[in-house]
């Protein structure tokens, strides 16, 4: 998730957990918390850009992570507030419940992240929410802000609390719900249209779990679409994109490309820019791809031009938005 979210979720998370020990003091502290795993982007100031794709989400990430991290924070965070009535164990359930729940909650999304590290570099993926959702974050920013004005000893402070967390996860559970009835969909339609699907996977579009997008794999390439929740029929129009797995022979770094392949999850989409070789990652979606016929993928990396690929992730995820592709997007939902 984005670290906005993290932290109105940590204050929010801070406040539950040790707001009468601590009072708004656990808000921040909280905020703290739940930005701990992401110390990762500290990498890439030295990685090169395919490497950190892998070292993100990685390590800091990991359940072992929290095992080894949580009763460390909890000994150092008794020698910094020796005054404040919270034994080992209390402090132990501060930072361990936080890390925890910042892996947890970004495994929700398309990016995936190292659970099991470094034992295995499998990384989990529910493809059920948009790294950065403003409906999910919303009630926790809410909460947040009122948490802030309130004072301490406010017996208000317990309903927030339970209003930011409770309608978050009631959201969280509505895109699981949403993803099930989607997946269920495209099975059928697979099937109804004879297309011979290795595998496949669905995951929300940018801010909203209500259009989903959609990528199904075969022997050479990808059949790709999109599904709202709200569409009539089953009906899916998918559009073809090859793998063109012989194009990456021609890019000099291998281990590099072989680093994309594998952050990629096998989903991944080799051409031709003019003279530039261009590797796109299709978990991450097409620029407006609902309004468009065969457009540009958000992730691409220019094989050639390693020094031109900062911002790798970002760049693309809002590319050619304006008033017009709002609407087009609020159609594609809604019709």
């Amino acid at each position: 998730m984005d670290t906005l979210t993290h932290i109105v979720l940590g204050a929010c998370i801070g406040e539950a957990v040790a707001g009468k020990q601590l009072g708004k003091k656990a808000l921040l502290l909280g905020a703290i918390a739940q930005n701990i795993p992401d110390i990762d982007f500290i990498a890439s100031f030295w990685l090169p850009t395919t490497s950190d794709l892998l070292a993100h989400r990685g390590f800091t990430h990991s359940f072992l992570f929290v095992i080894l991290f949580s009763p460390l924070l909890a000994w150092l965070s008794g020698l910094c507030f020796p005054k404040v009535d919270m034994t080992f164990r209390r402090w132990l359930l501060f930072w361990g419940l936080q890390i925890f729940i910042h892996i947890f909650i970004d495994a929700f999304n398309a990016y995936g992240t190292g659970w099991f590290e470094p034992f295995s570099h499998y990384r989990v993926s529910f493809n059920t929410m948009f790294v950065a959702d403003p409906i999910f974050a919303a009630p926790l920013a809410l909460a947040f802000i009122v948490l802030l004005v309130l004072k301490t000893a406010s017996p208000k402070r317990k309903a927030w609390v339970r209003i930011g967390l409770g309608l978050s996860i009631l959201y969280l559970l509505l895109g699981i719900a949403f993803k099930l009835c989607v997946d269920n969909t495209v099975k059928n339609e697979l099937q109804n249209k004879h297309m011979v699907s290795k595998r496949f996977f669905t995951t929300p579009t940018p801010l909203n779990n209500l259009l989903w997008y959609i990528v199904a794999e075969n022997d050479t390439g990808y059949n790709i679409g999109y599904r709202s929740v709200f569409d009539k029929t089953s009906d899916i129009d998918f559009h073809y994109a090859a793998r063109n797995d012989s194009l990456l022979k021609l890019a000099e770094d291998k281990e590099g490309v072989n680093r994309l392949v594998r952050f990629s999850q096998g989903y991944y989409h080799a051409e031709q820019w003019h003279d530039t070789l261009v590797f796109n990652d299709l978990r991450f979606g097409e620029i407006c791809g609902w309004h468009y016929l065969h457009p540009r993928f958000v992730f691409y990396y220019f094989l050639q031009h390693p020094g031109d690929n900062n911002m790798v992730i970002q760049r693309g995820r809002f590319a050619r938005w304006n008033k017009e592709e709002l609407m087009s997007f609020l159609k594609r939902i809604f019709s």
